[in-house]
Order: C-alpha cells, then sequence, then structure tokens
C-alpha cells in the first residue's frame, strides 16, 4: 500500500508533460480568437472602404458644373470607380437620384434615377417616402442628389458573421449649380 500511496504522490507532484496539456487546450482558442480578430478587422476595414468610396462618388457628382447633362455611361463610371476603390473581388451596386421639395405639394418629389445594369430599382416619388426620413430638410425648390450603394461583403471564414451587404444612402447639395441634369430626364 505504501508503494501505491507513493507513487500517487509523485504523480501529483510530477509535473512534466503539463506544457503540452495545456497547450492542446488552449491552442485552437487562441487560434479562433486570432481569425476572429482578423476577420472582425476586414469587416471593419471593407464597411470603412465602402463608406468613402461611396461619399466620394457622392462628392464628384455634386461638384458637375452642368455644363452638359450626365450620361448613364457617366454613372456606370462612378459604379466602376467604386469598384476599383473599394475591391474588385466584392460586388457594387449603385442607385444615383436627384430629388426636389416642392412645398406647394408638401413632399420630395424624383426629378430622376437611374443604376447601371438596372441592379437596383429606380426610385420614384412613391418609393421615395420610404426613405424620406433618412433625407435633411429642405426648402421649396431646393434639388439634393441621393447616392445610394450597395456592396456584398463575404467574411474570409466562419467566426460569428455571416453574409452581409453593406449599404450606404448618402444626400449631397449640389454645390456649383441648383440642380445635376441627367440626359433623357427634363431639366426644369
Amino acid at each position: 500500500m505504501r508503494w501505491f500511496t507513493s507513487s500517487l504522490r509523485r504523480f501529483r507532484e510530477d509535473q512534466s508533460g503539463t506544457l503540452i496539456a495545456e497547450a492542446v487546450i488552449v491552442l485552437p482558442m487562441m487560434l479562433w480568437a486570432y481569425l476572429a480578430m482578423f476577420v472582425y478587422w476586414d469587416a471593419y476595414r471593407s464597411i470603412n472602404s465602402a463608406q468613402k468610396a461611396a461619399y466620394t462618388i457622392s462628392d464628384l457628382i455634386s461638384r458637375e458644373m452642368n455644363t452638359v447633362p450626365l450620361t448613364p455611361a457617366y454613372i456606370t463610371g462612378m459604379r466602376d470607380l467604386m469598384q476599383y476603390l473599394i475591391d474588385d473581388t466584392q460586388a457594387v451596386s449603385i442607385r444615383v437620384s436627384s430629388v426636389t421639395y416642392s412645398k406647394t405639394r408638401t413632399r420630395l418629389e424624383v426629378d430622376w434615377s437611374i443604376s447601371p445594369d438596372r441592379a437596383l430599382s429606380a426610385l420614384t416619388t412613391n418609393t421615395l417616402a420610404t426613405v424620406q426620413s433618412r433625407i435633411p430638410a429642405m426648402s421649396d425648390g431646393d434639388h439634393a442628389i441621393i447616392v445610394e450603394t450597395q456592396v456584398q461583403y463575404h467574411p474570409a471564414f466562419e467566426v460569428g458573421l455571416s453574409d452581409q451587404v453593406l449599404e450606404q444612402f448618402i444626400v449631397t447639395r449640389p454645390r456649383f449649380t441648383p440642380k445635376i441634369c441627367m440626359t433623357g430626364f427634363s431639366c426644369t
């Protein structure tokens, strides 16, 4: 019996191999935490890039001098620019609309709305009511450009984030002209 108790005491006091046992327990959690930090940082980077690219597109359109009306090819070029600014592997959809506030009708009205390849449906005066709360107050006859973007985000690893659509909704007033015109639409 003494031999058994002394063997048990030696086993209890022996610390050889504890490093391996601890590593087997902790290593999977450390790897998961590292991958999670990578994925969450990548998601944050993607959101930030999409937001900055959308604001760049909105700013470029708002600075148009209106000597020549915009064309659908120009809007397609803006989508391609946004694709270049964020990442070629992420799918980008964009819709650009011009809206006016009418005091006599007490509502916002869509002057024109266009989306390259019809990726997003055109905004109409009726559908504008669904996003009216996101548009700042405007004076009678004021015009604004609305740039809406959608970017598909797919995380590199499964660590709690699923596929997402990163949406941006940006309202900008034209800077140098009262209104931005589009070919094929009335510019009065």
